[in-house]
């Protein structure tokens, strides 16, 4: 069955970040949660892996982050990492 909601801005950035982060879609989150919700299937062993792990770098981008080229902040992916972990 396909439905409109309105989700308020800021769980809707969270959660868009959710899906991100797992490599899925909002769509899969979303139904995922109201399945746990709802207990409509058994829990799944949904292992997490953050986008910094499971990124792939470019070879020219691989080349710069190895001399250091880069250096000089703390790389986003990072941030955003540690921010859902504390969550």
């Amino acid at each position: 069955m396909k439905t409109t909601i309105e989700i308020p801005e800021p769980l809707y950035k969270k959660v868009k970040i959710e899906a991100i982060e797992r490599g899925t879609s909002l769509k899969t989150v979303v139904l995922e949660a109201l399945e746990d919700h709802f207990q409509l299937s058994p829990k799944k062993n949904r292992a997490f892996q953050s986008f910094q792990n499971r990124r792939i770098l470019t070879s020219d981008f691989q080349k710069l982050a190895e001399t250091n080229a880069l250096s000089g902040g703390t790389d986003s992916t990072q941030i955003i990492s540690e921010e859902r972990d504390a969550r």
